[in-house]
């Protein structure tokens, strides 16, 4: 069993979407501590990406670091991943950190796994 099929990955998805960011990322952080390889640096770059948009928009940061951190993984990930599609989901995620109000620019992830 890969970390994509496991329960957290689509509990984690579906927290995402709703824009609950910190619940994503906990719940991503259970499959996380058993994934390996690509699917690690994926969990990770999401778990990353939550933080940056919960400390965004729960705590008014406007600091990025996690969102540079998210990066690296995502640099070394194809475009696609798991389902997702992480070049568009590096730039939603993006725009939301930029954006004046969440509504204008909400992250979205995909449901599908390949």
């Amino acid at each position: 069993m890969n970390a994509t099929e496991v329960g957290g990955w689509q509990e984690g998805i579906t927290l995402f979407n709703a824009g609950h960011w910190w619940e994503a990322h906990e719940a991503w952080e259970e499959v996380w501590l058993q994934a390996t390889g690509d699917e690690r640096a994926c969990l990770s770059a999401l778990i990353l990406l939550a933080a940056a948009l919960h400390k965004r928009w729960h705590h008014g940061s406007l600091a990025h670091r996690n969102f540079i951190k998210a990066e690296k993984y995502l640099d070394a990930l194809p475009e696609q991943y798991a389902g997702l599609d992480l070049t568009e989901l590096r730039a939603d995620v993006w725009a939301a950190l930029q954006a004046s109000d969440i509504d204008q620019a909400r992250p979205q992830l995909q449901r599908g796994v390949n």
